[in-house]
């Protein structure tokens, strides 16, 4: 797939593993990135090692400075957006007995709401030019439920809805947006798993293994490419078999 030439792609979470396979991923096949993240020094690491990177940090949390941050990366870019992965999000686990108001909201709030705000304002950027690619990253959980994640996996499952019924809306305009929903992956935070919670979770996948960065960056390159121009509003499972829709 070689048809990102210079196409102009904003990637938030890109200072984490997954991220970091999707900029890797988008940048050899010739896209121009702005990388986005919290953490200052990984995104120094990615404008080091990746040639067309751009680099801004942001908290997507400050929702009401969201369309600000769209309209600096744009011009970051050069003016024009071709693309956006929505990959940032965050986790607070707890029983739904014990579960704060403060720990359901702020998980909602950032990976929900600001989910479709930075979908929205990336929209009316779109919008000019007729033509745009959005991928929304969810997770299997959001699909089967999971102990202690009433908060997570309400945002990730909303997050589906909520790009089917924005793929509604801008289809005629030739604007594709998509989620795609990674089972378990190999990333830091999964290598911090006991061994014992590890098999036990491997058990359950067919392909009996965990999934690679590398997978769901395969997937975010289709479905920013034009290889995917007839897929819209559609949620790509990248499991091992975990889960069959």
């Amino acid at each position: 797939m070689t048809d990102l030439k210079d196409k102009n792609i904003i990637v938030t979470g890109a200072s984490g593993g997954i991220g970091n396979s999707i900029i890797q991923k988008l940048n050899q096949a010739g896209a121009n990135i702005l990388a986005s993240g919290t953490r200052i020094e990984k995104l120094d690491e990615l404008k080091n090692k990746y040639q067309n990177i751009k680099t801004l940090k942001f908290d997507i949390s400050e929702s009401d400075k969201i369309e600000e941050f769209l309209d600096n990366s744009t011009k970051e870019l050069g003016g024009n957006l071709d693309g956006i992965v929505n990959n940032a999000g965050i986790t607070q686990d707890n029983l739904a007995i014990r579960m704060s108001l403060e720990e359901w909201q702020k998980v909602i709030n950032i990976n929900l709401t600001s989910t479709f705000l930075l979908s929205k304002f990336a929209i009316k950027k779109m919008l000019k030019k007729k033509s745009g690619k959005i991928v929304n990253i969810t997770s299997v959980v959001g699909h089967t439920g999971n102990l202690g994640q009433a908060n997570y996996t309400a945002s990730k499952a909303g997050i589906i809805a909520m790009s089917k019924s924005l793929a509604i809306e801008y289809a005629k305009k030739n604007i594709n947006i998509n989620c795609i929903s990674p089972g378990f992956i190999k990333t830091a935070m999964t290598d911090k798993l006991d061994d014992k919670f590890k098999e036990a979770i491997i058990s359950k996948i067919p392909s009996a293994r965990l999934g690679e960065p590398d997978d769901i960056a395969n997937a975010v390159l289709f479905l920013c490419s034009s290889k995917s121009s007839y897929i819209n509003g559609e949620t790509l499972h990248v499991n091992g078999g975990m889960y069959m829709a």
